[in-house]
């Protein structure tokens, strides 16, 4: 549910998105930690539940992801208007710092330690990203029928380089021919984690 619209509120917005655009060295996949503790931790606008579903979404619709989540996070949050002013504000300090690393770029293209600190971002990025594949694995993988849909959708990735496009429309179907066989035999069908 959309909260009420307001300047502050979307100011609010604003500052959240433009926190989190910085991070996103890695790519989108490394924001979702920051995204998600901003957005549902800390602001409470959110639960990790609709922070799945907005990335599930966001993966499906061409263009990265780190703006298309923004983009639909702002529109759950505020409409139109939020989705514009989250959008602006997780490309915005990205802009910026891309403009003045092209500045710069002649200065220390050839220093070690610029070098080195990109190692270890690269480093610490990986961890962030398998971070975040565990806190939505705690969301979408709930029964025997997801962790097999999990484990085939990696073995095709790995082992076939099968395109993403492809697993996530194979996800759908598979998902879709899951839930109509259960129903047809009777099984109870669950399609969230239900820890209560």
């Amino acid at each position: 549910m959309p909260l009420k619209t307001n300047w502050k509120y979307l100011s609010q917005i604003f500052l959240s998105f433009f926190k989190i655009g910085p991070v996103t060295f890695g790519g989108g996949y490394a924001m979702i930690p920051i995204m998600e503790k901003e957005v549902v931790e800390k602001r409470k606008w959110l639960d990790t539940k609709d922070i799945s579903e907005i990335l599930a979404i966001a993966q499906s619709v061409p263009g990265a992801i780190a703006i298309n989540s923004a983009t639909f996070i702002g529109f759950r949050l505020a409409g139109t208007l939020g989705a514009i002013i989250a959008m602006t504000a997780v490309l915005l300090p990205t802009f910026i710092i891309v403009l003045a690393l092209s500045i710069l770029f002649i200065w220390v293209q050839d220093n070690p330690y610029v070098e080195s600190a990109f190692v270890g971002i690269r480093a610490a990025i990986v961890g962030i990203i398998a971070f975040a594949a565990y806190k939505i694995g705690l969301t979408a993988i709930y029964d025997k029928t997801t962790l097999m849909i999990m484990i085939i959708s990696t073995a095709l990735l790995y082992f076939l380089n099968v395109h993403p496009m492809i697993m996530i429309i194979i996800g759908i179907g598979t998902s879709l021919l899951i839930v109509r066989l259960k129903k047809w035999l009777g099984y109870a069908i669950r399609l969230e984690r239900n820890d209560k």
